[in-house]
């Protein structure tokens, strides 16, 4: 952790207008604190991330899933989640999303395109071959005792949805780095991953990263006067990663991040980023749970350590099979 030379954190949205990335650059006191700006071009944004850190380590964080759903996964003859990456060339039709019920398939998952009257979640899970709603959800998308629950990966229509910018970030973001792009947890602990020249990557959860951090945020993160709310707490949490915040920083905390629309994207984007700080201070786990399907395909959020409420399958369950099995 020592020679991580960048940490950084980005704001995911299918709507680029909506991508902010927050950066800290180690200093030899801790870190400083860049006000968030654009991501940008998605396909420079590692190279340019490294080209900031001159040589040395990204940490980088993002709001997004990365893995995939343990009983969608069980049907793949991979033996993870990087390999079925590195597959999905062989999946030409993978992200595009299904109009219709009759179009979902095991290489077609995404849906709906467009909000259709009786459509439920449970018809998508069934026509996927899944034998339930939860199906379609990972571990770490479930709701635990600390926060509710994420949307499912595969779903891709309203304002709790992420399956839009998982296709937007596969495609654009992950897919073009491989294999040079280091994914957490699958590669190894978080920490582990950071050797110069390299990114390491990670999923995170604005709602968790408020927790890890003691954040308790009254109201919405989507006023701006209730972001404004939060200027003490958030230059505390930020004092005590020994973050110094610059001047455009703290003018931003202090404007609660703007009164545009953007306004709670800019601020997701620098609660990650304390996440990210966080952890790699070792004040969180760099490590997912002891579960081979978590680890090898589902994936978890950076710091997270509650388990989903009522899941009997942490930390016990079977190992997934092995490669070309049908599962």
């Amino acid at each position: 952790m020592g020679d991580t030379s960048l940490a950084a954190h980005a704001d995911w949205s299918i709507d680029p207008r909506k991508r902010w990335i927050t950066v800290a650059r180690r200093t030899t006191t801790g870190w400083t604190l860049n006000a968030p700006r654009p991501v940008g071009d998605v396909s420079t944004l590692l190279t340019r991330l490294v080209q900031e850190a001159e040589g040395g380590p990204v940490a980088l964080g993002a709001d997004l899933p990365i893995g995939l759903p343990r009983a969608y996964a069980a049907r793949r003859p991979e033996a993870d989640f990087p390999t079925f990456l590195r597959n999905i060339a062989g999946l030409p039709d993978f992200f595009t999303v299904c109009a219709t019920l009759d179009d979902i398939r095991p290489d077609r998952p995404f849906y709906p395109i467009r909000g259709i009257a009786g459509m439920t979640r449970l018809s998508h899970a069934l026509a996927l071959g899944l034998p339930d709603t939860s199906a379609l959800s990972r571990d770490c998308d479930r709701a635990t005792t600390e926060r509710p629950a994420g949307a499912p990966l595969f779903w891709t229509l309203g304002a709790n949805q992420s399956g839009k910018a998982a296709i937007a970030a596969w495609q654009h973001l992950i897919l073009p780095a491989l294999p040079d792009l280091r994914l957490w947890p699958f590669d190894g602990p978080f920490r582990s991953l950071l050797s110069p020249g390299s990114v390491a990557l990670a999923e995170t959860y604005p709602a968790e990263a408020l927790r890890h951090l003691g954040i308790k945020l009254r109201g919405s993160k989507r006023r701006h006067a209730d972001r404004c709310a939060t200027a003490g707490v958030l230059i505390t949490a930020m004092d005590q990663q020994s973050a110094t915040p610059d001047d455009a920083m703290r003018h931003a905390v202090l404007d609660g991040f703007g009164a545009d629309a953007c306004g709670e994207d800019r601020f997701d984007s620098v609660l990650g980023v304390l996440c990210v700080l966080n952890v790699l201070a070792g004040n969180r786990p760099d490590i997912a749970p002891d579960d081979p399907w978590i680890n090898r395909w589902e994936g978890w959020v950076l710091g997270q350590t509650a388990l989903p409420v009522g899941s009997p399958r942490l930390p016990t369950a079977s190992a997934p099979p092995a490669a070309g099995s049908s599962g």
